[in-house]
């Protein structure tokens, strides 16, 4: 119990009474944290507009049973690029809602943060279509279930990979083929993100299969969640 100081993504945001707000941060020390922001939903609180989702803010809080409550914020980036492009607003979104499932109260979570905020500066200054992906691959990395893309998931072969299937844990060849069928193109796009290629297949701009391998990432996430995205849903 007591102050604490972090640094915060907000993920999102719920009315809270007439004036306060409950405000769920993504934070590398305390973990997923849940706090009331007091007052922010009057005319002249200077901190309610620090406190929406994608934000990424320093604050001062007090460490309650239930809930927290937020002293002070101010802002690091208020990721506005991200806020003002429709094509970039839709991953960003489902990026928080991906952490907001995975992300656990009161538990440390350095490398998912710097993960985020990474992917979040990536995302508003990329062309490529493949920061989503990117994102959902290496978090399931970090969960200790990344997909086997270097041979066959089921048996372990070394034939051509031709189907995806989260449930079998990745790529399958014909034998033991079952889920989403894939092309090779889209096989060496996930294997050189999953490889540690990423800065080079992020710089290549645009690929035929961008859209499979964010398909294929979202199944992967979707299936570690036991739980659709709300987000994916709603995108354009």
């Amino acid at each position: 119990m007591g102050l604490y100081r972090d640094e915060g993504v907000v993920l999102r945001t719920m009315r809270l009474g007439e004036a306060d707000r409950i405000v769920t941060l993504a934070t590398p020390e305390h973990g997923k944290v849940r706090a009331v922001a007091k007052g922010v939903r009057k005319t002249k609180s200077r901190i309610g507009s620090r406190l929406e989702p994608l934000g990424h803010v320093t604050m001062l809080c007090w460490s309650g049973r239930e809930l927290d409550v937020v002293n002070q914020v101010e802002v690091v980036s208020s990721h506005r690029t991200l806020r003002e492009d429709l094509d970039k607003l839709a991953p960003a979104m489902t990026m928080l809602e991906i952490v907001d499932q995975v992300a656990v109260e009161r538990h440390p979570m350095p490398e998912l943060f710097t993960m985020l905020i990474g992917a979040l500066r990536t995302l508003s200054t990329s062309t490529s279509g493949l920061v989503l992906a990117a994102f959902c691959w290496r978090l399931l990395t970090i969960e200790g279930v990344a997909p086997v893309v270097g041979e066959c998931a089921r048996c372990g072969s070394n034939d051509p990979l031709v189907a995806f299937d989260a449930g079998e844990g990745g790529f399958l060849c014909r034998t033991c083929r079952r889920g989403q069928a894939v092309g090779p193109d889209t096989v060496a796009l996930v294997r050189r993100i999953v490889g540690g290629d990423l800065r080079a297949v992020l710089a290549e701009g645009p690929h035929d299969v961008d859209l499979d391998v964010e398909n294929l990432a979202i199944g992967a996430i979707e299936r570690h969640l036991d739980r659709r995205l709300r987000t994916t849903i709603l995108r354009p």
